[in-house]
């Protein structure tokens, strides 16, 4: 597979899923951040959106270097895992 498919992929796989996550997690603790209007629960939901996508952006970023690392260095990758 391509290189750059799989960034994208990952990329969009890793914002979309923190952000879902961010949602069901605003959805818990203010109740609906889309709801009508602008009170302190939808901007602390929206943030909480935000934040789950960038983490989940985060996250899929570091397993993609990882998994290059591997693919670089089979060795290397062993001996870091067990640490």
């Amino acid at each position: 597979m391509h290189p750059l498919l799989i960034e994208g992929i990952s990329d969009a796989v890793g914002f979309v899923g923190g952000a879902l996550l961010g949602y069901w997690l605003a959805v818990t603790l203010v109740g609906d951040p889309m709801q009508a209007g602008y009170d302190s629960g939808s901007i602390f939901g929206i943030v909480l959106i935000g934040l789950g996508g960038g983490i989940g952006l985060k996250l899929a970023r570091r397993w993609r270097a990882q998994r290059l690392r591997a693919q670089a260095d089979p060795d290397t990758s062993q001996r870091d895992s067990h640490r």
